[in-house]
């Protein structure tokens, strides 16, 4: 069944994929206002992550429209990030993201999406360590998250709230995402 809502945010799940990752932005994006579809790139609604828990996506990859979407979202994980690299249309609609100059954030290994497809020369990212070798091109900072242009990074599970913080921070406004951290008590950024 295809879906005619708008979303502004678009997260992309494939079997494998960094539960923590995923459910940190799911709950800081959508506390925040912010619309938020998942999206299963397997072609069914239950995807795995990489603990083996089971999540029902919102939507299938082919039922969204992304024309709508401002913000496409890809949590890490072995061997969910692999998954999401391997996808034809997933590569398809990053490169179109991009080209578009439409927001990109990608968190923990996730990057690689953007490494293998060369779109990261000359931006500042972060990664999970031990993925530098995927971010071809690109200037790896050792912070928890960092905003590049219309690129957001994160380096792993545990940054995955300060990750959403920047989504809403660059979505909405600073004293948005600040209201939004304060009231989830996170208050360690």
């Amino acid at each position: 069944m295809e879906t005619n809502e708008k979303y502004e945010v678009a997260l992309l799940l494939a079997d494998g994929f960094e539960e923590v990752e995923a459910t940190s932005v799911i709950v800081f994006v959508r506390h925040s206002g912010i619309s938020l579809v998942t999206v299963s790139v397997t072609g069914n609604h239950r995807v795995v992550g990489a603990h083996g828990v089971p999540f029902t996506a919102d939507a299938l990859l082919n039922e969204v429209d992304f024309s709508s979407i401002q913000m496409l979202v890809m949590p890490g994980g072995i061997p969910g990030a692999d998954n999401l690299s391997k996808s034809k249309d997933v590569n398809r609609i990053v490169k179109q993201f991009y080209d578009q100059g439409k927001w990109i954030a990608a968190i923990c290994a996730a990057p690689l999406v953007l490494g293998k497809l060369g779109l990261l020369k000359g931006k500042r990212i972060t990664c999970y360590p031990g993925f530098e070798s995927y971010m071809e091109g690109a200037e790896i900072i050792g912070e928890n998250s960092v905003v590049d242009g219309k690129l957001i990074t994160a380096n792993g599970p545990a940054s995955g709230m300060y990750f959403g913080y920047n989504i809403v921070a660059q979505l909405r406004d600073e004293k948005t995402a600040r209201e939004m951290a304060n009231g989830m008590m996170v208050n360690y950024f």
